[in-house]
């Protein structure tokens, strides 16, 4: 195992003395390894070129372990058909996730991730639910602004989205499905035809509910971008240097 790892008997007993390693299956004196010690071996030796300490990934280690499974966070069934979300999951190895955010790959920023259902753990891999949001936030780092600022932003925009969502059902559910939702509570037995109507109203609602919040969100970044001039102190409030 050492050796196709690239690194000595020693380090490798280094890293099972620091539980960065599980242990292997055990045969009388014999201990039997396999692909996952491998892997997770990799992982290590990755991150240690990235910058990362042994301590450091030992916390990154135990907060992945910890995390979610990919099926509790992909595998939910839509009763009445595809799901909405129509994000593209990435899967990524533990090396790949400090690629895109480099030294913001902490174990509190990895929880956090955890905690909003971005990423789960799927064997020796991280799966993240969303190419659109994870290049995003890796793009909102590269403009200078922390992993950690980026995910409590993510957590406000959550509930925003979240009570956008409510409208919209809300619409739905009062205008649309009125009807079905009262042969529900009668205890109606649901048609072939009625499921399908009734799928056909709520898949329709989804490139309008878009197009909807797309428009509002640009407008409103208009209406605040052309308000942040307003918002600044006039140069003769504040007298400095000249041309300051």
């Amino acid at each position: 195992m050492a050796e196709k790892a690239g690194i000595t008997v020693r380090t490798l007993r280094f890293y099972r003395e620091r539980k960065l390693l599980p242990a292997p299956r055990r045969e009388g004196r014999i201990a039997w390894y396999n692909d996952h010690h491998l892997a997770r071996l990799r992982t290590i030796g990755a991150l240690l070129d990235r910058g990362h300490t042994l301590g450091g990934i030992a916390e990154l280690l135990a907060a992945f372990e910890n995390g979610r499974d990919v099926g509790e966070l992909l595998g939910l069934e839509n009763p009445l058909g595809a799901p909405w979300s129509e994000e593209t999951p990435v899967r990524l190895t533990p090396e790949e996730l400090a690629d895109y955010f480099a030294d913001d790959v902490t174990p509190e920023n990895l929880a956090e991730a955890l905690g909003l259902g971005y990423v789960a753990v799927d064997g020796d891999d991280l799966v993240h639910v969303s190419r659109r949001l994870l290049e995003a936030s890796s793009a909102l780092v590269d403009l200078g602004i922390p992993l950690a600022a980026v995910l409590a932003a993510a957590r406000r925009v959550r509930a925003h989205t979240d009570a956008l969502a409510d409208v919209f059902t809300g619409l739905l559910r009062t205008h649309v499905l009125a009807d079905a939702l009262a042969r529900d509570e009668g205890g109606a037995p649901h048609g072939d035809a009625e499921t399908a109507e009734v799928a056909k109203a709520v898949e329709g609602l989804r490139p309008l509910a878009k197009s909807v919040v797309e428009a509002e969100l640009s407008m409103a970044m208009d209406r605040r971008i052309r308000a942040e001039p307003a918002a600044r102190p006039k140069p003769e409030e504040h007298p400095g240097e000249p041309g300051a």
